[in-house]
């Protein structure tokens, strides 16, 4: 027996091996040593952990299993959701190709691509979210409306790069700050993007508090950030329980698009605030949103497949979420201003950049930024009727989007 030829034989047939004899490995090991990244980045330095440390191991499992684990074994087959999206395959829109010939994490991908991890986030999000600071001042809608302008200036970015509708409009949603949403429209109008789509949503919201404040200091004066607003009114119950209602009846009969997104959102806040269901809200907001935190992480992890992450798109769509955050903050701002010379200088602009819908985060850094110039300043619940404005605002552009796009 010749030791050193059957050693030579199990060095070339490991997996290790294979990074470098199969066509394009080298770039498989790339991933991999991303997601080493993503996990310092998520355990480390805590940047929104709880997806992304899910989302970088279920990048780290597709790489390791799509080239040594070929075929049966493979978790993860990219070519079964090529024929799936493709309208000449025999195998168009087929999930029962998938369960059929599919791995573990193809099965969990189901749930994205038919929209269901999303919409479920969204509940769990509803029953954590308090509305109250948005009916205590309805003019926070503005603020929300206001800081989707990174939504439509992305898109616009998107198509002049040359991507196309859907795929600027999966890319313009990045500017929401919303992920759930960002993924439930990739998995829509161009699930090829959904891998980088999700990664730069979910790293521009953890990077908020480094984001926002440069931007904050910009487009306000030191006496705009000084203002102390005064306390705002208190709800009643009653008009907690009839919000979730109206809102769900009036933007789903005005854009049904939007229906699967606002109608759980606005079904966790019901339980949430009638006063009768508060084991269901209990449920939504803990143990049914961390069950499907791990679907949803590992199973967009999955996407980012080597061949189809890097390249030329990708760092496209990096740029592109970046800005679209960035002028979606400046919108924010922008909104908060006018309020404030229409208030005659009673609202604190600062509020503004809380219209994005990264809550409660957009919201705290509100707060932190204010309390430097005004230590009296308590900003954190005027800030979070724009924060959870922005949600809803995010959830209608989003309806738009996939009623035109889609």
């Amino acid at each position: 027996m010749d030791i050193l030829e059957t050693l030579r034989k199990l060095a070339l047939e490991s997996g290790l091996a294979a990074f470098f004899t199969t066509d394009g490995g080298w770039k498989n090991l790339v991933m991999i040593l991303i997601a080493f990244v993503l996990l310092y980045l998520g355990i480390a330095k805590k940047f929104e952990p709880l997806l992304l440390c899910g989302i970088a191991f279920g990048c780290l499992l597709t790489n390791l299993s799509y080239f040594v684990g070929q075929g049966d074994n493979a978790m993860y087959h990219p070519e079964l959701w090529t024929a799936f999206i493709d309208e000449a395959s025999p195998y168009y829109h087929s999930y029962g190709h998938i369960l059929a010939n599919g791995g573990l994490l193809d099965f969990f991908y189901i749930g994205v691509k038919a929209g269901i991890y999303p919409s479920l986030i969204f509940l769990g999000i509803g029953a954590m979210t308090d509305f109250g600071p948005l009916l205590a001042n309805p003019k926070s809608l503005l603020l929300g409306a206001s800081a989707q302008l990174g939504v439509f200036v992305a898109f616009l970015g998107a198509i002049l790069l040359n991507f196309y509708g859907g795929e600027a409009a999966s890319i313009g949603i990045i500017g929401g700050a919303d992920g759930p949403t960002a993924i439930f429209i990739a998995s829509k109008l161009a699930p090829q993007l959904l891998g980088p789509i999700a990664i730069a949503a979910y790293s521009y919201m953890a990077l908020i508090p480094f984001i926002q404040p440069p931007l904050m200091k910009l487009m306000t004066t030191e006496k705009m950030r000084s203002v102390k607003m005064e306390q705002t009114r208190e709800v009643s119950k009653k008009e907690k329980i009839l919000f979730p209602i109206l809102v769900a009846t009036v933007v789903i009969l005005l854009l049904p698009s939007t229906a699967p997104l606002i109608g759980c959102l606005m079904l966790g806040n019901l339980f949430r605030e009638c006063g009768v269901t508060d084991r269901l809200s209990d449920t939504a907001q803990n143990a049914l949103m961390n069950i499907v935190t791990i679907f949803l992480a590992t199973s967009v992890g999955a996407t980012m497949v080597a061949q189809s992450f890097l390249n030329w798109e990708t760092l496209k769509i990096i740029a592109l979420g970046l800005a679209a955050f960035a002028v979606s903050t400046v919108g924010g701002l922008l909104g908060g201003r006018v309020m404030y010379r229409l208030s005659g200088g009673k609202i604190n602009p600062l509020i503004g950049s809380a219209g994005v819908s990264a809550v409660p985060m957009a919201a705290r850094v509100a707060q932190d930024v204010g309390k430097k110039y005004n230590k009296s300043n308590y900003l954190l619940m005027h800030a979070m009727g724009p924060n959870v404005a922005g949600v809803i605002g995010s959830a209608i552009a989003a309806g738009f989007l996939l009623s035109v796009f889609g």
